[in-house]
Order: C-alpha cells, then sequence, then structure tokens
C-alpha cells in the first residue's frame, strides 16, 4: 500500500493518541485546533487507511511483576521463505516475546523476552524458544535495567 500524505492536523492526532489513547474526540478536537465532525472523520479515515492499527492499555510489567528482560540472538538453520514463516507464526504464539526482529547480522532474529526470574526465563528457552521451528542456535543477553523504554510511536 501507497504510503499516505499525512498533513499537521493528522499528525497532531497521531501525537495526542500515542500519548492519550482514551482522549474523548471533543478533547481531542480542542487539542488539533479543530470541530468535533472533521476530527472525527480524520481519526475513521487514519483507521481506514492502517495509519492507526488499534488502542490497547498499556501495562507496567514491573508492577506485575515481569521484570526479567534477557534479549535473545537467535539463528535459524534454515532461512528459506517456508522456514521464516513457520518461525514467524510459531513466534507470533509465544506471550513471553514481546519484541521480535529479523536482523541483517550474523544471526537472524533478536528477541525481547519478559519473564518473572531467571529460572522462569530458563524454563521458557529451553522449551519453548529452543523448540521454535528451526532453531539452531541461541544467545543471551540479560538486562540489568531499562535506562529507555518508549511504548508508542514517535511524534511525527
Amino acid at each position: 500500500m501507497a504510503q499516505s500524505t499525512l498533513d499537521r492536523y493528522d499528525r497532531q492526532i497521531i501525537t495526542v493518541l500515542g500519548e492519550d489513547g482514551r482522549i474523548s474526540v471533543a478533547d481531542l478536537a480542542r487539542r488539533i485546533g479543530l470541530t468535533k465532525t472533521p476530527t472525527q472523520a480524520r481519526v475513521k479515515r487514519l483507521e481506514a487507511e492502517g495509519i492507526i492499527t488499534g488502542y490497547r492499555v498499556m501495562l507496567d510489567p514491573i508492577r506485575l511483576g515481569l521484570d526479567h528482560v534477557a534479549f535473545v540472538e537467535v539463528k535459524l538453520s534454515d532461512t528459506r521463505e517456508t522456514a521464516l514463516g513457520a518461525f514467524n507464526a510459531a513466534v507470533a504464539k509465544l506471550p513471553e516475546i514481546e519484541q521480535a526482529h529479523m536482523m541483517a547480522s550474523h544471526f537472524d532474529y533478536l528477541l525481547k523476552v519478559r519473564t518473572r526470574s531467571m529460572s522462569d526465563y530458563r524454563a521458557v528457552l529451553g522449551e519453548k524458544i529452543s523448540a521454535l521451528p528451526h532453531v539452531s542456535s541461541t544467545s543471551t543477553y540479560v538486562a540489568m535495567q531499562a535506562v529507555k523504554e518508549q511504548a508508542g510511536p514517535q511524534p511525527i
């Protein structure tokens, strides 16, 4: 799909909704300097174009006891499209994997894995990640502290 042309109002809508996805249309309109009807129409258009893909609650993983973060380098034994598709589909089903990125590197994927503890992580690595399709090896890096984590989009 071609990239949509966003004007300053669209960019403001995206920025405000990125900060507060529960804002009312009236308050959003007031913040961006338009009336309610055109603001609502713009939001609907941004949704229809797939620029806004959804709204969700943001949880604090530390308060939920999920403060163990590991980054896992994954090398695959097969990198043909079918193998990549199988790996991607299996990764999407594991809730412990917060992020998964295909890399242009000496390894194929970088995973961000969040668990309650090192022992929980060991179980996830041994029973789930290592069992993913075509995994040949992994290397783990444990995060000591999150210095910056950004949940929403950058202002555009």
